[in-house]
């Protein structure tokens, strides 16, 4: 029997742990490998799990998805120079794209369309991460934190 240089965690380490990762609601990952697309719209698909994760957010912040949405952007920084930017909007902006997954909407300005064009949206919960992932073709490299992107 070969002995292991690692040792097993204790309950209490375990516990901490999940604790932390119940606490981050929302991460944002790049992905490399893609799951399966549930739901698509023109440029930007959303799997089913995140789908329905965004449907019970938007009910938590009290926003009306006949009015609101998710909205998705990229913005300048980051160790790979750009970040991934999710947030919860009222309604659209006068430029947005705006793609309709049932009765959520997802809200792209025309900027960050150019970067998010052809990605999918995923929602992962697992023992080691839990939030939203971004399986994005156009990311050309991205950093170990898995925020930020180059594209």
């Amino acid at each position: 029997m070969l002995a292991s240089s690692c040792t097993d965690p204790s309950p209490q380490e375990m516990r901490l742990r999940t604790t932390r990762q119940t606490e981050q609601l929302i991460e944002m990952t790049t992905a490399t490998e893609q799951s399966a697309p549930q739901a698509t719209a023109k440029g930007i698909t959303v799997t089913e799990k995140a789908i329905a994760k965004i449907r019970s957010a938007l009910a938590k912040e009290g926003i009306s998805p006949d009015q609101g949405g998710l909205r998705l952007g990229v913005q300048g920084g980051g160790c790979s120079g750009l970040s991934y930017n999710i947030r919860f909007d009222t309604q659209p902006r006068e430029r947005d794209r705006i793609f309709q997954f049932g009765d959520v909407r997802v809200f792209v300005d025309p900027k960050s369309f150019i970067y998010l064009h052809g990605m999918t949206l995923d929602y992962q919960e697992t023992l080691m991460h839990q939030g939203f992932v971004f399986v994005n073709p156009q990311a050309t490299k991205s950093c170990g934190c898995g925020t930020s992107f180059s594209a």
